[in-house]
């Protein structure tokens, strides 16, 4: 699971492609989230663990530092939620599950089933 924090770094990392913590902080700044470059590399630090991102170390002025960059994080976590819904409920999960999707637009059904490549 992820918290607010983790989704807003990972939505900026993504616009990003690749980036050092202090880029991704500017780059909340600017979108209004002010939070400190400390939090946002402790944040990245624990997505690493989680496996949503990934980390090459590079050369830098001062010593050296890591940039980040986010895997195919939706598709992977949301069928571990997929999973988890099907362990957790059986059957009648999936059947809820089925039912909320068809209250979707027909297009954002599509674009999710096209996301899992279900």
């Amino acid at each position: 699971m992820i918290g607010s924090l983790e989704a807003e770094v990972l939505r900026t990392l993504r616009d990003l492609e690749e980036a050092p913590a202090r880029t991704v902080q500017a780059r909340l700044k600017g979108r209004g989230v002010s939070v400190a470059y400390t939090t946002v590399a402790t944040s990245l630090g624990r997505l690493f663990d989680k496996g949503l991102v990934r980390r090459r170390r590079e050369t830098c002025r001062g010593g050296e530092r890591y940039l980040y960059r986010s895997v195919d994080f939706e598709r992977a976590y949301l069928r571990d939620v997929l999973r988890g819904v099907v362990t957790l409920f059986g059957p009648s999960g999936v059947v809820h599950l089925n039912q909320e999707l068809a209250k979707l637009p027909p297009g954002k059904e599509r674009e999710l089933r096209r996301r899992l490549r279900l």
